[in-house]
């Protein structure tokens, strides 16, 4: 979660809102990539080519303390931990298809991305 004084200005405002929470640095990939559900971290690292462990790991826990990912362990050695969006950050989803379709169209964006990056269901 985002320290008080690198809050935006106006949180009465939905969309600074909504901003604070997803417009760090990887956040809104860390979504993407959850929305084909539940995965481990070691999966989420791999397809977030260049995040390192202890971002990974911030990004997850501010999620979870937003209400919008939940980690689930198992007790098993070694310890197992998998994470799933929320209904709350389930929909996010459709703003990261219009995400998607923005980049496509006035962006240029290549089609073919990975496959990390597939589609969203709704």
């Amino acid at each position: 979660m985002p320290k008080a004084s690198s809050r935006v200005a106006d949180e009465t405002c939905p969309v600074c809102a909504t901003a604070d929470i997803i417009c760090g640095k990887w956040t809104i990939l860390v979504i993407r990539d959850l929305a084909a559900g539940r995965t481990r971290f070691c999966e989420l690292e791999r397809s977030l080519a260049g995040i390192s462990p202890r971002t990974l790991s911030l990004r997850l826990r501010a999620l979870e303390e937003e209400g919008m990912v939940e980690r689930h362990t198992f007790p098993e050695v070694p310890p197992r931990v998998e994470y799933s969006l929320t209904e709350k950050g389930q929909a996010l989803l459709p703003l990261i298809e219009d995400m998607r379709s923005y980049g496509k169209e006035w962006l240029r964006a290549c089609p073919q991305a990975p496959a990390s990056a597939a589609p969203v269901a709704a």
